[in-house]
């Protein structure tokens, strides 16, 4: 009897290592799968003219659509910005993926009516501490005062495994971020 139960327990512990598996699997080839849309998305600008510039950091994707002028935002340095964030489909945002603002402008033109929005610029230090996504915080670094880009990551530097109001677990992102000012004192 107690062969028997050491084999059930056996079985099941092994089936429950090969489902984490699978899902694991799954969940990168998710990932791979975003990766190579925000990629074919990269390629598709860079045939404008001009051109954009891309940064590619850690994983995230800057894509330049205005250059900055002046320092460059480093590890420490301060940074105050307005942003939209967007469910990435593939293609260049649009007001039916957008999930947050502060930015009074985007919000208008997308439609949104908030009861008590806050349209103030963000300002925060880019260090280990800032509660920001990695995705996000790995496209801030190098950004200058002035730059408006596209910050494009996959869900693995995003919200992650985490339905986040509107935004659907495992989301590959795209903010576009309007740059006011930076310091690195």
């Amino acid at each position: 009897m107690i062969k028997k139960i050491s084999g059930y327990l056996i079985c099941a512990a092994a089936a429950v290592c090969c489902m984490l598996s699978c899902r694991k699997e799954s969940l990168e080839e998710t990932y791979s799968s975003q990766e190579d849309r925000i990629d074919s998305f990269i390629e598709g600008l860079m045939n404008q003219d001009p051109a954009p510039r891309v940064v590619r950091n850690g994983g995230s994707n800057r894509i330049v659509l205005t250059e900055g002028t002046g320092d460059v935002l480093e590890t420490g340095g301060t940074v105050s910005f307005y942003y939209a964030g967007y469910v990435f489909t593939g293609s260049e945002p649009s007001a039916g993926n957008l999930f947050a603002t502060n930015r009074e402008e985007t919000a208008t033109e997308s439609g949104w009516t908030l009861t008590s929005p806050d349209y103030g610029i963000l300002t925060l230090t880019l260090d280990e501490d800032t509660e920001l996504l990695e995705g996000l915080k790995n496209g801030l670094a190098g950004v200058r005062g002035g730059e408006i880009c596209y910050i494009v990551f996959s869900g693995k530097l995003g919200f992650g495994n985490e339905i986040t109001g509107t935004v659907p677990a495992n989301s590959a992102l795209i903010y576009q971020i309007w740059v006011e000012s930076l310091t690195n004192e």
